[in-house]
């Protein structure tokens, strides 16, 4: 079966297309999830999590 070269042409290019939009997709979705798990870790970051006091006198919640 003989395409026309006008179709092959356009064919190869809506291709190409399609895979750059799946690239961008997947290039957007991990950077949503990195941000997401950086913004997860700074939160973590910021909580004490032991039962230990702390030897300072501000501190106001004494230990579990």
């Amino acid at each position: 079966m003989m395409m026309h070269p006008e179709l092959m042409l356009t064919l190869a290019n809506d291709r190409r297309r399609e895979l750059i939009a799946e690239a961008d997709r997947e290039r957007l979705l991990a950077s949503v999830l990195r941000l997401r798990r950086s913004k997860k870790a700074t939160a973590v970051r910021g909580h004490p999590t032991g039962t230990l006091a702390s030897c300072e006198p501000s501190v106001a919640v004494p230990a579990r």
